[in-house]
């Protein structure tokens, strides 16, 4: 394999293995922006991947697949919103519950219509621009899945909606002082209720493309902590859309690096190999890229105005 051969293919396996945490990252950032923590993430990544799977074998149309899908990731995020908005439920606790619940119920249905994940799921093709697949690493880009177009557009929407619209202005003001907000005319719960809910519907994206493009199988567990991975780019990149995929492609280059070096045979443990992404993330977690500031409502269960 020539060095061009390698570099080509270390980079498709790193972004193959970004887009569901920027997928669930961006959708950590609107929740996280308007003051409500989602360690729920892990658990909608998992939904995301387990219905999109499962409504597609079902239908055998991928489509429907992922909009179910998509839908079923809303749900769940507001009712994380209704546990942490309505209920006042400590945030932590509501995300871990949420991701327990998910974990279980999961694994429960794999058993039952996957058979512990030994069915083939129907994938979504890619989409070759002009035949240039075979283009030495530009082909990479002009050869892949929609929903890698999907999350290109979203970056600059997403970063667009926060910054320079009136409701990301509402958003970013729920997060910082929803005292203010409400003082305002701003409504905190509904603000909330929107952001943690497409929260869910993004973060359900990533479940999709892990169990309709990445693998084409679902098994129990398959998220493999890619959700918490996603909270850490989150605080990695500044709660920035732009910064925060960054940092998943960081944590993508990471895990495509791990895998093959493991296949060079150079007699180190594969389990301190694995340990990388997780070892960069608690690195992020920590600070070592910088002081991040989160919002300043961000978990606290009784914000003023709700």
């Amino acid at each position: 394999m020539t060095n061009i051969d390698f570099f080509s293919d270390y980079l498709s396996a790193t972004i193959r293995l970004s887009i569901p945490l920027a997928f669930a990252a961006l959708g950590g950032i609107f929740s996280e922006r308007s003051g409500i923590l989602n360690i729920a993430l892990e658990g909608m990544l998992l939904t995301g991947a387990f219905v999109s799977a499962a409504v597609s074998i079902s239908t055998e149309n991928v489509w429907i697949g992922t909009l179910v899908a998509i839908f079923a990731g809303g749900i769940l995020g507001l009712i994380h919103a209704y546990l942490c908005v309505s209920l006042k439920v400590n945030q932590l606790v509501s995300g871990l519950a949420i991701n327990l619940a998910v974990s279980g119920l999961t694994a429960y249905g794999a058993r039952v219509l996957f058979d512990s994940g030994t069915i083939a799921l129907p994938g979504i093709e890619t989409i070759n621009f002009l035949g240039l697949k075979d283009l030495p690493i530009l082909g990479i880009f002009l050869n892949q899945d929609p929903l890698f177009y999907l999350l290109l557009l979203l970056i600059p929407v997403c970063t667009y909606l926060i910054f320079n619209t009136s409701w990301g202005l509402a958003l970013r003001a729920v997060g910082e002082y929803p005292q203010a907000a409400a003082t305002a005319g701003i409504s905190v719960s509904l603000v909330r209720y929107l952001s943690v809910g497409f929260s869910g519907c993004l973060a359900s994206l990533g479940g999709v493309y892990l169990a309709l493009v990445h693998v084409q199988f679902f098994t129990e567990g398959m998220s493999s902590g890619k959700g918490f991975i996603a909270l850490a780019a989150i605080i990695f990149g500044r709660w920035h859309p732009v910064n925060t995929v960054l940092a998943c492609l960081l944590f993508g280059a990471t895990e495509a690096l791990q895998l093959r070096v493991q296949a060079f045979n150079l007699n180190i443990p594969y389990q301190f190999l694995e340990m990388l992404p997780y070892v960069i993330a608690l690195l992020a977690l920590i600070g070592l890229a910088g002081k991040s500031t989160p919002p300043a409502a961000l978990g606290k269960e009784r914000g003023a105005g709700e």
